[in-house]
């Protein structure tokens, strides 16, 4: 479902660099205005989410934690052993 409004630009440069990207982009300029509007609040939802990375990375260095290294070869080495355990019961099929 399409909404409709209208959007006054008080600035005319920005306006006219608006409709000059629009064209650039073949796009309509809605469209760009939509685009730059989510970006906005995804923004906002990241900078909403930095306390609560921050409280999670002062936890893990209080109470500690396995380097990124050591999950990842750990996550590796488990999907490799799950990808032999397939084969082998293909194979024994």
């Amino acid at each position: 479902m399409s909404k409709r409004m209208t959007v006054v630009f008080h600035d005319e440069d920005l306006y006219t660099y608006l409709k000059v990207e629009a064209a650039r982009r073949h796009k309509p300029a809605s469209d760009i205005i939509a685009e730059a509007v989510r970006e906005w609040l995804e923004s906002r939802e990241d900078t909403e989410l930095l306390p609560v990375i921050e409280a999670a990375r002062a936890e893990w260095q209080e109470k500690g934690g396995r380097p990124w290294a050591e999950v990842e070869q750990e996550l590796e080495e488990a999907v490799s052993r799950q990808e032999r355990e397939a084969e082998s019961k293909s194979v024994q099929a």
